[in-house]
């Protein structure tokens, strides 16, 4: 051994130690039916193998948290070669076929049940690079794996990642406020942050901007948005509303946008994402209430002319309101889709259409048009179409701005909570007068 090996030694140990540090910050709960579990089915699909989980790796054991297909233990010894090994690695580990790779052959799963042959994992990575398990997919039969196979499985663990980052922003934000003996309306409105992305992201030729507007002070919702890159440089978004209020909304509302990223990763066609989402849904059920909701789930592309195309399906929800150049409001026709996860076979409305400069979309829940005139009428999408147009907004900010100013104008006619994502692509300046002569 060299004089340096001692020293070797001790950074790997201490690696380690800072590795499992970071493991017991976070809370992994193994309960059944969880968000988790559908990543670990969505990875078994990609792969087109019977089993799948996300695993974490601690001291001395391996802990399953999710698991889709077979598995006879939620625990094992953490033993080299699977798990255990590839939590080490910063890329995708794979064994091709693991009775005959020597970092496996000896594994009990491998040369006992249930015999596993194929095997890849992605690691899961928290921001400042610890890695705290994995996830996994499995075959009793050798396989190769692709490259987009492997690289939709690195998403699906940053996904995972995501999850467990807002468990643990939720469990610190309760223990907080318990702390600090907070009402009943400041613990609302931190869990109901938790529920939403925390900004949204910068996408090259568009303005997005969202707002939620709270009914209810003291009760979280269940309206949710999203905007997101596809792989393809595409940008994925969705807006919705979960059946219910309070903690069981909340569980839905998580559940629900992490199936939709994680559908989107699989398939980014509208209409299958929110068949995912259906399917989804309905297992949760099991024998109890319905768990269900609205949503629209649309795809955004830019064109070569600075245009953005947008395909939007509907399940359910109201539609879009695109606010066109030449100051006129028309919905996006996706009437007519149907709610998701409560219907044997709902059907979903999918539709196209075209942003081109100056142009905007607006996205919104119904506690928008469902709330009521000092007349007690129903605001509705025909009245809101009117009031958009006379404001003549033309960007993301200023069509938000509208209609926080409708609401408060509204007052306690505002009877639900209120999601709202807008989008907008710039027009070109004006030319200056030098430019004219």
């Amino acid at each position: 051994m060299t004089s340096s090996a001692p020293a070797r030694l001790l950074a790997l140990a201490c690696d380690e130690d800072r590795r499992i540090a970071a493991v017991r910050k976070y809370p992994l709960d193994t309960s059944p039916g969880h968000a988790l579990d559908k990543i670990a089915s969505l990875a078994a699909r990609i792969f087109g193998t019977p089993m799948a989980s996300v695993a974490i790796v601690d001291t001395d054991h391996v802990r399953l948290i999710a698991s889709h297909g077979p598995a006879e233990a939620t625990e094992a010894v953490r033993l080299p070669g699977l798990s255990a090994s590839a939590v080490l690695q910063p890329d995708p580990y794979v064994v091709t076929d693991a009775a005959t790779d020597p970092r496996t052959a000896d594994h009990p799963l491998i040369c006992g049940g249930p015999g596993i042959r194929f095997y890849a994992a992605a690691p899961i990575t928290t921001a400042d690079g610890e890695r705290l398990g994995t996830v996994n997919v499995l075959d009793t039969r050798p396989r190769q794996p692709t490259d987009d196979q492997l690289d939709a499985l690195r998403d699906l663990a940053a996904l995972v990642m995501e999850e467990l980052d807002l468990r643990l922003s939720a469990l610190r934000t309760v223990a907080a406020e318990r702390a600090r003996r907070a009402d009943a309306e400041r613990l609302a409105r931190t869990l109901q942050r938790t529920l939403l992305p925390p900004a949204l992201p910068t996408v090259p030729g568009l303005r997005a901007a969202a707002a939620y507007h709270t009914a209810s002070p003291d009760e979280v919702g269940g309206d949710f948005y999203d905007l997101f890159p596809l792989d393809d440089g595409r940008w994925g978004l969705f807006i919705g509303d979960v059946c219910g209020k309070g903690a069981d909304a909340a569980a839905l509302t998580s559940l629900t946008r992490y199936t939709l990223r994680a559908a989107a990763i699989y398939d980014p066609d509208p209409c299958t994402v929110l068949r995912n989402l259906d399917t989804v849904l309905k297992g949760e059920q099991q024998g109890g209430a319905p768990r269900y909701c609205t949503a629209l789930f649309g795809v955004l592309q830019r064109a070569a002319d600075g245009s953005f195309v947008v395909t939007l399906a509907g399940g359910g929800h109201p539609p879009a309101l695109a606010l066109r150049s030449d100051g006129t409001v028309e919905p996006v026709p996706t009437i007519g889709g149907q709610l998701i996860g409560l219907l044997r076979a709902p059907r979903f409305v999918q539709t196209t259409t075209r942003l081109d400069p100056g142009e905007s979309l607006l996205l919104y829940t119904d506690g928008l048009i469902e709330a009521r005139t000092p007349e007690g009428d129903m605001l509705g999408q025909e009245r809101l179409a009117r009031r958009l147009a006379a404001a003549g907004a033309s960007s993301a900010d200023d069509l938000l701005h509208a209609v926080d100013g409708l609401l408060d104008s509204l007052g306690p006619g505002v009877g639900d909570d209120t999601a709202l994502l807008a989008l907008s692509v710039p027009a070109p300046p004006a030319p200056s007068p030098q430019e004219n002569r």
